[in-house]
């Protein structure tokens, strides 16, 4: 069931976000060669108590998981494209980070990503980059009232295959709001004038992943969580939290 929220839930949602935003922010900061996951997810982790808020992140175990999520950031390096558990490897020069967050205020969730390059960037990850967050922007830009749920996935799946990227096959979106995943899924890509119609008041968290090698398939890392690309190539992850309202996307993790 899609839960509307009210315009003061939205609100709440909102101060949420910019936790999640600030967290985002510095662990971008944060990152270097040199620097271990861990240390990031400690960043993650203080941004959460300077704001009185807690994870969504920390303990979360879904279905496929064989364990809790033990961290509060997943942190995923050149061929990870999501979920990956933050340990004691050190970033080096040129790699491809995406930084997975979430955050709990006053029982609403915010929920974001961002990918970025530590050091000197190769162009073909540049490119990887920055076609993730076109993908973002042109969800965003379909998550209007009366449109539906497969105009975004359209959206979202126009830019990254015309950009000659893969999209992993069964990972998409989702709503978001007192929980994580709520109803209803956003896929990476559809038919447009599909699905679910959009209302205001409905909250949804757009990512769009992007593997660089142009295939659909992952395979699932020993640790149980981690994704990685078959073939080895990089990948990219961007999200953010959405609200539908009748005035247009509100995006609710920005700073």
């Amino acid at each position: 069931m899609v839960e509307l929220k009210t315009d003061a839930s939205l609100d709440a949602m909102r101060e949420a976000g910019r936790v999640v935003a600030r967290a985002l922010t510095a662990v971008r900061e944060a990152a270097d060669v040199g620097v271990r996951l861990l240390d990031l997810d400690e960043v993650a982790r203080g941004a959460l108590t300077e704001a009185g808020a807690d994870s969504p992140f920390l303990g979360y175990r879904p279905g496929f998981a064989p364990t809790p999520f033990p961290a509060t950031l997943c942190v995923s390096v050149n061929d990870a494209i999501v979920h990956g558990i933050p340990d004691t490897y050190r970033l080096r020069d040129g790699d491809l980070v995406s930084a997975d967050f979430g955050a709990r205020l006053g029982g609403w969730v915010g929920d974001s990503a961002v990918s970025f390059i530590v050091g000197r960037p190769r162009p073909a990850d540049a490119r990887l980059v920055e076609t993730a967050f076109a993908a973002l922007d042109a969800g965003i830009a379909a998550a209007v009232v009366g449109n539906r749920i497969g105009d975004i996935a359209h959206a979202v799946g126009t830019v990254c295959r015309g950009a000659g990227y893969g999209i992993p096959d069964g990972f998409g979106g989702h709503g978001i709001g007192r929980r994580m995943h709520e109803d209803p899924g956003v896929p990476n890509e559809g038919r447009p004038g599909r699905g679910m119609r959009l209302r205001h008041g409905m909250v949804l968290a757009i990512e769009p992943m992007l593997t660089g090698g142009g295939k659909d398939d992952y395979y699932a890392d020993g640790d149980g969580w981690t994704l990685r690309t078959c073939d080895g190539s990089r990948a990219a992850h961007a999200e953010h939290t959405v609200a539908i309202t009748s005035e247009g996307p509100r995006v609710l993790t920005v700073l």
